[in-house]
């Protein structure tokens, strides 16, 4: 085990972040610590298991290697600075927020809400076929056995968590129990390309989002909605506003007093006001809006 520290800007509470609700991640309690489990960054073949918690205006990291290997603790800390959406400045997005109404409202209720994103491009686009067509309970029960079956397993502050299985070993797989095999070559296509460095973050940020979403759509299994998933959720983007989510849109008709749902040049303009944290401002109106009326009502 090795420890490191990431240094918070603004409000930030790792309990929201852990009980976001997001992709194969469920949990209905917080016991202080988050626990995450991945492929590397930098090495999608090496797999982690990190233990998070927050003290203060820090989050403390306790990262488990496997086979007693020695992980590079730096990158670890800043794939998870970018998964926990620690990385940027949140003093700089409560600004935001308060120069929005509704915004103001909905950070109000939420202060340290931030996003929660997948652990890597990678990550994103396997999730993209395992949840193609199918409810997100099967999907996420679907990665659980999938990553019990295949993937590293760490203990973490006392409870078992699983990172999916690396490229490599997805390469190998010719049927995986739940999943039509029809879906086998997408996933084989998928490890292909991690292991060529397609899924690469440094390599997709170099881009604008525009083109590392044609760029994904060139890959087997990701159509326009999910190529916008991977690059606006996995990538640690503040500021890009995707109008393949229809959720989001219902979002903004509710809290903004609509009697339509926004097209995309509607949408646009009403989130001009949330540069440069558009993303984060979509997700928190999504996750965060629907207490508005909660609390109303209390």
């Amino acid at each position: 085990m090795r420890t490191s520290t990431i240094e918070l800007r603004g409000p930030y509470s790792l309990e929201e972040v852990a009980l976001m609700g997001f992709g194969h991640r469920d949990e209905r309690s917080f016991d202080g610590v988050m626990r995450l489990a991945f492929c590397l960054d930098t090495d999608l073949e090496q797999q982690v298991g990190v233990e998070v918690r927050q003290s203060a205006q820090v989050l403390e990291l306790v990262v488990h290697g496997r086979d007693d290997a020695l992980p590079d603790v730096d990158a670890v800390t800043r794939q998870v600075a970018r998964i926990v959406s620690a990385d940027q400045d949140g003093a700089a997005y409560a600004e935001v927020c308060a120069g929005d109404p509704v915004l103001a409202r909905v950070h109000a209720v939420a202060p340290g809400f931030r996003p929660s994103n997948f652990h890597s491009p990678y990550e994103a686009s396997i999730w993209s076929v395992l949840s193609a067509r199918r409810q997100r309970r099967q999907a996420i029960a679907l990665r659980r056995r999938l990553s019990e079956q295949h993937g590293a397993t760490f203990e973490l502050a006392g409870q078992l968590v699983h990172a999916l299985p690396t490229p490599a070993v997805f390469a190998g797989l010719d049927h995986i129990e739940g999943l039509q095999d029809a879906a086998i070559p997408r996933l084989h296509g998928l490890a292909e390309a991690a292991a060529a460095g397609r899924l690469d973050l440094d390599r997709l940020t170099a881009l604008t989002p525009e083109e590392a979403m044609v760029e994904l759509q060139r890959l087997p299994g990701i159509g326009p909605f999910y190529s916008a998933l991977v690059v606006v959720r996995a990538c640690g983007l503040t500021d890009v506003l995707s109008a393949q989510e229809p959720h989001s849109r219902r979002s903004v008709q509710t809290l903004y007093g609509l009697d339509h749902e926004p097209d995309e040049t509607e949408l646009a303009a009403i989130a001009e006001a949330w540069r440069p944290f558009r993303t984060w401002a979509t997700v928190a109106l999504r996750a965060v809006g629907p207490r508005l009326s909660s609390s109303t009502a209390a």
